[in-house]
């Protein structure tokens, strides 16, 4: 049984080992994408590819993703992501997500055409503990751009979100994402948690056979 025991643990630190590598690998490809300069926006992009497109925004149809407490210079608040409708030349509708504002009367509305660089964030479907959305107040808690579109009234819309890549502005808001989204990496903190206890096992069971052996 200890030897069972051993090698399981040791097949499991060993295994996070190897997840440690690959997550470093994504990590790397993402830092990469993330420096490099945004690509124009093509049809069907990858997920998460930094992009840059131009078009006009709709700001009479802006909406609100999810709730989001922040530390501002008025205090703690609770705020929400700007959800806008850019159109571009091509005529399909992309929802861009323009980052973190305390309420949506705090948005000054923008007029022409304005370049937006984020990434691709593909659309979500709404999960069993999902908040319900309100389409009426526009206020929504599930990124899913054809729910989305549909409520605000638009007609072909982009099976994805654009998250807005850039700098806090100088009035502070919207505030719009800083980088590309990472995946946690606590694979080597359970690689040794793994190897911990299999050196502990070893340590339990030399203890336990010294006694058996004297007894």
């Amino acid at each position: 049984m200890a030897t069972a025991m051993l090698l399981l643990l040791l097949g499991l630190g060993t295994w996070q080992v190897r997840r440690l590598h690959w997550k470093e690998g994504v990590l790397a490809q993402i830092a990469h994408a993330e420096a490099a300069p945004a690509k124009p926006l093509q049809a069907n992009p990858e997920p998460y590819t930094k992009v840059q497109v131009t078009g006009s925004l709709r700001n009479d149809l802006a909406a609100s993703f999810g709730a989001d407490v922040r530390d501002t210079p008025a205090g703690t608040v609770l705020g929400t992501q700007l959800i806008v409708p850019l159109v571009p030349d091509n005529g399909e509708t992309i929802l861009v997500d323009r980052g973190w504002v305390p309420n949506l009367q705090s948005t000054m509305p923008l007029k022409g055409d304005l370049t937006v660089t984020g990434y691709v964030h593909p659309g979500d479907m709404p999960g069993l503990f999902s908040a319900t959305d309100s389409p009426a107040t526009r206020e929504f808690y599930t990124l899913n751009p054809a729910a989305i579109g549909a409520a605000l009234g638009l007609h072909n819309v982009a099976p994805f979100i654009l998250v807005a890549l850039g700098p806090t502005p100088p009035d502070g808001y919207p505030d719009p994402a800083k980088h590309l989204p990472r995946p946690p990496n606590n694979h080597l903190s359970y690689a040794i948690t793994w190897y911990g206890l299999a050196a502990a096992l070893v340590v339990i069971f030399v203890v336990w056979a010294r006694k058996a052996l004297t007894a």
